[in-house]
């Protein structure tokens, strides 16, 4: 597998997985501590200076950001956190989930499972000064579900380049929420055509997952499978007052950073 985060850090889709994370843990855990397991955790930290400047993607992503006002409250806060780690004012440092979880959750726990070991190791220095912050190399698919505590949030979030990632994280989603149905899921996923996003969907339901909302930034019609079109956010269990600011952040997503024809689609299945 040859995807590799740090090219693809603060893009469009960071975007929306973190502004959509944010208002999670806010609604998750407004006054108390919560537990936030995360499949896929990457690095944690990264620097646009580094990979990512090669890819250009954060110009158009995290640089239009913070240069931004009049932001929905999640990007707001996003910014802010972004600004936090970097504070001579250049936007060299972005928070992956993990970096974000841990300083967002309150008083709870944040377990940021890995499976490549120098990613691991990354993700081990970011979280280095974040109490109640575990990095674990593993495979997030087995080990999340037990995992799960309530209140708590699952985060999947896979590169989706493994033939059976699509499969493994609706069983996973599915897993957790017959084991802990207090736990709510949050599954970030690409947007490239409409018969493999939709397949995934049949998969949540067929693995029993249960009722979710979805999320869609859609940057340009779904016409070229070859390209990442857009992203989306499939939540289950995700409580009150998410969908409001979800639905918010995705249209200035695409207001803002997407192609003519992109919209923005905020749906129940």
């Amino acid at each position: 597998m040859n995807y590799r985060h740090s090219f693809h850090a603060g893009n469009f889709a960071d975007l929306v997985k973190h502004a959509v994370l944010i208002s999670l843990t806010r609604a998750l855990a407004p006054k108390g501590s919560l537990t936030v397991v995360d499949t896929h955790a990457g690095a944690g930290l990264y620097d646009l200076d580094g990979d990512a400047k090669r890819s250009r993607e954060a110009e158009e992503g995290v640089l239009r950001l913070m240069g931004a006002d009049d932001l929905p409250e999640p990007l707001a806060r996003l910014k802010a956190e972004v600004r936090a780690l970097n504070p001579d004012g250049r936007t060299r440092w972005y928070p992956g989930s993990p970096l974000l979880a841990a300083r967002l959750m309150g008083e709870g726990r944040y377990l940021g499972f890995e499976l490549n070991p120098p990613v691991a190791e990354a993700l081990k220095d970011a979280l280095a000064d974040q109490t109640d912050a575990e990095a674990i190399e593993g495979d997030g698919y087995e080990r999340a579900p037990t995992a799960c505590r309530a209140p708590g949030l699952l985060l999947i979030d896979p590169p989706f380049e493994r033939p059976d990632d699509y499969l493994r994280a609706a069983e996973c989603a599915a897993e957790t929420r017959r084991l802990r149905p207090g736990v709510a899921v949050a599954i970030w996923t690409p947007l490239k055509d409409l018969e493999t996003f939709d397949g995934f969907l049949r998969a949540l339901a067929k693995a029993g997952a249960g009722e979710a909302l979805v999320v869609e930034a859609r940057l340009r019609p779904l016409l070229n499978p070859m390209k990442m079109n857009g992203c989306a956010m499939v939540l289950i269990g995700a409580p009150g007052g998410v969908e409001a600011e979800a639905r918010a952040t995705a249209e200035w997503v695409v207001a803002n950073l997407g192609d003519a024809g992109g919209k923005p689609n905020v749906w129940r299945t």
